[in-house]
Parts: structure tokens; sequence; C-alpha cells
């Protein structure tokens, strides 16, 4: 009988044929015979991809054939943050997804709880974007101008974002099941002009209609101008009292059989604005370029999850999550992207499984806690699903455990490539990910990316090997954000990754790195809330709890217990004579759902008498993390900081009960 935590025993290796037929191979023999640079094994590779990443980079360019100008320089200034990237060169993000234009495959195949399955053909595809980008140019929509999207993991949703990148307009979106203030704070500071917005979706079997959603959030953004609602729903949906709204299927029928042009931008000319949440202040707008992104996407696509333009790719996700963005770039490389909207486990766990057979999928990407769910709900895939398609499952949004990884071989497939994959929204890419040379290892990510300089450090900045350090990347990516939006003086920025090492990027989550090139990742190292893939600055949930009249403050962490399973539970200061009951628990739950999201109502809640802060009155929320997962309270916190130190002694005894937290099932 398998034990529970195997790390470190070879599951999978690529016979030579896979390795051979690989495009991480035939970019090797490339880089032999036209460059002279001849690598026989993947680290080797690596090594060079992070010392020349000149050199690197541009052959990334030259090999994929990126359409426009690379100009005669490839990054200028030589610290972090303060470097750019192709100064000089032009691009844009569209015309590569349509270069791969074709009859041979849809592009697009997708799904809903409340739509049937079926296909958008590349011709359709075009079309549909080429009409709405004529009609967001009709309206005097220029580059620059910001186009914001509240809407599920539909076709249009995808037509939209295209639409907007052929003629620079700025995406952002953010998924429906969001709470209100967290979708207005985050569009309210990007000040768009345009809105595209579904009427409802369903979740779980039950419909959720927006258009109140919708109405609230167009009272928050003086800037908007027009609103575009998209039937998801119903068929005809009441927008009567909406302000300047137009159905989708509008503006696509009066404008289809416009052209798509593609205006050269600049290498640097903003993409879309991702949201990564800090623990003060509202959500940082995260800025990436056209051009990072088109060459990050592809070199992660084609030569990390081997993606061809015969491939079905699939991964589950939201469009408030980047793994949306990411699943889209499959467009780049002239896949066939497929796309599911619903709830991942109704009316059981089979629904992912039985649309992986019907969409002969080739790479099935979730995150590690679906694994999990479907491990522990006893589903045994390859006995009730035929997955001769399938090569490859990808995993990410958390780490996947050992026993995940063992799962995967004994219920889904023996012969098939496991990708655990650990990046960020900051990049909108994984830098350590899978390697279709190398095998896989229980519990381990296969490998660092190609271009990514990820290292493992310890407080004072040494490198770690076999021991676990903060995750840095000691070299610039060309995915990495631009700029803060609204942060001219990138101070936002500086302070978010480049605090505790100058010059070099800390990511925030915990690493080790062995001595054969794998990782495993434990977690984040700051206050951030990660669940799901969903990122949630402690600020909102604050923000959303100190609505309640009964609640004087509080505080939230997420605590790993184990490989497979984290704690969040909420701390709270109430007002005098007030008692923490069931009925103020659920209000406060109920509270961080509808203002938040489901995934970060908290596990527990507990009355405290005080909080930790510091003398400037800030709370403690790192050190207490770290007290709370064994740190010893010296190494943990300087007390003498604290502005009321006798605070600390009820964490130390909660600890305590975390351990017994960790012993359960």
């Amino acid at each position: 009988m398998k034990t529970e935590k195997q790390e470190g025993k070879i599951l999978w290796e690529p016979s030579k044929d896979f390795k051979e037929n690989s495009n991480l191979h035939k970019f090797m023999n490339w880089l032999s015979e036209k460059k002279g640079l001849k690598f026989n094994q993947y680290d080797e590779l690596w090594s060079w991809s992070v010392t020349d990443i000149e050199g690197f980079w541009s052959a990334i360019w030259e090999y994929f054939q990126i359409k426009g100008s690379m100009g005669d320089v490839v990054i200028e200034g030589t610290e972090m943050p303060n470097v750019k990237w192709f100064p000089n060169a032009t691009i844009n993000y569209a015309q590569h997804v349509f270069r791969n234009e074709t009859s041979e495959r849809p592009a697009i195949i997708f799904k809903s709880e409340n739509r049937p399955q079926g296909e958008v053909s590349w011709e359709e595809l075009k079309k549909k974007t080429a009409a709405i980008a004529q009609y967001l140019k009709s309206i005097g929509i220029k580059p620059g101008d910001r186009v914001v999207a509240y809407a599920s993991n539909i076709p249009e949703t995808v037509m939209a974002f295209l639409a907007c990148a052929s003629i620079g307009a700025v995406w952002s979106s953010c998924a429906p099941e969001f709470g209100i203030q967290s979708v207005i704070d985050r569009f309210k500071q990007i000040e768009p002009k345009v809105m595209f917005a579904i009427d409802g979706y369903q979740y779980g079997g039950k419909n959720y209609n927006r258009l109140e959603n919708v109405k609230e959030i167009q009272t928050e953004l003086p800037s908007l101008q027009k609103t575009i609602i998209i039937s998801n729903l119903d068929k005809e949906p009441n927008i009567k009292d909406l302000d300047d709204a137009v159905p989708f299927d509008q503006v696509v029928l009066e404008n289809i059989g416009a052209e798509l042009k593609f205006k050269q931008f600049s290498f640097n000319h903003p993409l879309w604005i991702l949201y990564s949440s800090g623990t003060t202040g509202k959500p940082k707008g995260i800025v990436q370029s056209q051009g990072g992104i088109v060459l990050e996407h592809i070199k992660c696509l084609s030569l990390h999850l081997d993606l061809k333009k015969d491939d079905r790719f699939f991964w589950y996700t939201t469009t408030g999550w980047m793994m949306w963005n990411l699943a889209v770039g499959g467009l780049l490389l002239g896949a066939t992207i497929v796309i599911y909207d619903g709830n991942p486990t109704y009316p059981d766990h089979s629904t992912l499984w039985k649309f992986a057979e019907s969409t002969k999928m080739t790479i099935f990407g979730t995150s590690a806690a679906y694994i999990l769910s479907c491990m522990k709900a006893g589903f045994k895939p390859k006995k009730e699903v035929d997955l001769t398609y399938l090569k490859n499952i990808g995993s990410t949004g958390s780490p996947l455990p050992a026993n995940g990884f063992d799962w995967i071989y004994e219920q889904v497939k023996e012969d098939l490539w496991l990708t655990s994959v650990s990046g960020g929204t900051d990049m909108c890419t994984a830098f350590i990910g899978g390697s279709p040379i190398l095998p896989v290892y229980s519990g381990e990510l296969q490998a660092r990316c190609l271009g990514a300089s990820v290292k493992a450090f310890n407080d004072v900045g040494e490198e770690l090997i076999d021991d676990i350090g903060e995750l840095v990347i000691t070299k610039p990516m060309p995915s990495m954000p631009i700029y803060f939006w609204n942060d001219p003086n990138n101070e936002r920025y500086k302070d978010s990754y480049f605090d505790m090492f100058p010059g070099i990027w800390r990511h925030g989550d915990f690493i080790k790195i062995t001595q054969k090139g794998t990782s495993i990742i434990y977690g984040r190292s700051d206050a951030t809330i990660n669940r799901g893939g969903i990122r949630m600055g402690t600020s909102e949930i604050y923000s959303a709890v100190d609505a309640i009249s009964e609640v004087v403050d509080s505080l939230i962490v997420d605590i790993p217990i184990s490989s497979d399973k984290s704690f969040m539970p909420l701390f709270v200061v109430l007002n005098e004579g007030v008692e923490l009951t069931d009925e103020l628990k659920k209000q406060i739950s109920q509270v961080i759902r509808t203002n938040c999201s489901p995934r970060h109502v908290p596990n527990e809640i507990y009355a405290v008498k005080d909080l930790p802060k510091t003398l400037n009155g800030k709370k403690l929320e790192v050190p207490i993390k770290k007290i709370l997962m064994g740190v010893p309270v010296d190494k943990a916190v300087n007390e003498g900081s604290l502005s009321n130190p006798e605070s600390i002694q009820y964490f130390i005894d909660f600890k305590e009960e975390l351990k017994n937290l960790s012993k359960m099932k």
C-alpha cells in the first residue's frame, strides 16, 4: 500500500519518440544547427537561457518567427525593475493569433452548464472579432483606452478580448461570481470606457442573474460610455434599465463584414491589466505588454507544455484568474482552445472528464484542489471515460502533493505527462513547470522554465539548494509588469517585489530546489490569500468585515497544515458585550462571500481580545502566519516593535490547536 507522501520517486519518463517529437527537442536542434549552441541536457539549456538572456530571447523571436520588427536592442537597463524589453520593436497580439487561421480545425470548443457543446471556427472567430473591433473604433475607442469585462469563460469573451488587442485597447476582466465591491475596486481605478457584461450565468444548476450587479457597477464607473450585454442566461435579457447598453449580438450583426486590421504597436504597449492584491489598499493593477505576453506565452506553451497546432488545449478557469489569459494564449500557437463555464463537480466529479472525452482533449489543465477533490471523492476516471487522446495533465493554483501525483497515474492514465506548474498573476505565466524531455518525480515540479532565473534565497540573500527559502527571480523576464496602474514612480511596484532583495524579484512563495533541478512549492510566504488560484488581498476581506457593526477589528491568515490542506482562520475583535454567536459567524461569512468571493470565506472564526500591531498600528499578518506555522516567536517577530506585545500569547497558544488540525484526515 502506498503511503500518503512519497516525494522523489519516478512516476513517468518520456519515451525516445516523445522526446524527439517534442517542441523543446526541435528548438534545441535548431539552436545547434543555426546558432552553434549544443546542449545535451535540459539544465545546460536552462543555464544558458538565464545567463545570456539577450541571446535566448532573441532566439525565441527568431525561432517562432514573431511578426513585427524586432529592432536592434533586446533589453535596456541592467537592474530590475528599471529595464525595458525590445525598446524599438513593434508587434500585435491579435495578428499572432490570426496568422494561424485555418479551416482544418476549430478555434474554440466550448460548453457551459446552460449551453450544449459547440464549436467556433477560425472564420467565425475572425469575423466576429473584426465586427467588435469595428464597433469599438466607431464609438471612439483608441489605443490605450481601457475596456473591461464582467463576463464568464465563454466564446464571446474571447472575441471581445481579441478585438481589443487588435486595436490596442487595454483589456481587463473579472469573473461574475466576484462580489460587486471587488469588481468596482478593480475597474474603477483604471477608468474604463466600455464594459462587456453577461446578463447572468449558471453554476451548480442554479441561475444567477447579474443585471442588477451590472447596473450597480455602472453607477460606480463614471468613465463608462457604453455597456455591451452578452446574452448568456436569457435569449433576450431586459436591459432597458441599464445606461447606454447595447446587446452583444446587435454589435456583431451591425458590423459583420468589417475587415480585421492589425496595427503594429510598440513592444511595450499595454495589452491587459491583471490584479494582484497586497495586504493594504485596493488591488494593484498589473499592466503587461503586448510583446512581453506574446513572447512569454509562446515560449511557455510551446516549450513547456509541448502545445502543437493539432492539440486541443483546456484549462479549467474563470476570467478572474490569470490562467484564462494563458489558456487563450493557446490560439497564439494555432491550437484549438477548449473552454468550460460552470461548476466542475456538478452534477458530479465526472463532468470535466466526460468533457475531455467528448472533445478529444489532449491537454487537460486544472487546479490541484480539483485533482484532490476527485481523489477524495473516490472517482476513477480511467474506469469511467475514454481518455485515449489525453497526453498531458497540467496542475496549478496551489501545490499538488505526492499523493495527488500518484492518483493521476493510478486512476487516470499510466502513460501520461503530468506537468505541475507554478507561476503568478504578476507575470501571467509559469516560471517553474514542465519539460517533455525529463522524468516526472512524485510531488515535484520538473524544472525551472527557460528564461526564468528562479532560485531559493535565505533571509540574507544566499542561494539555497535542498532547503526551503524565498522564491526569487534574479534576471528580468519580458512578461514582468511594465508598470502598475497609477504608480508613476514605481513605488508600489518596487515595494511589492524588490523590498527584501534590491534588484531581485521576491515572489512571495516558499520553494525548495533540489540537487536534480526539480522544485517543491510550499505556499505563500506573504499575507496574500490564494484560494483555488484566486488571489485576494487581506484588505479586501477586512473592508467587507468592517461593515459589520459588531466587529471592531479583524485579522485573517491562510495556514498550510499539510501538503494538501490549509486552514484559514479569521480572528475578530468584537465590541464590548458582544458574543461571537453562530448567527454572527454566519453574518460575517456571508458578507465575505458576497463582497469578496465564496473561496475566501474563512474555515473558522475566533473572537480575540486584541490583535498584535506595530507601534504605528500595522497588523502583524506575516509574523502571525509564521508563528502559526511553527516558527519560533523570537524569529517571527520583534516584540519590542509592538504596541501590545501581550497579544501575541493568544496566537502562541492557538498554534497547539493547529497541530491537532494537521492530524485531521
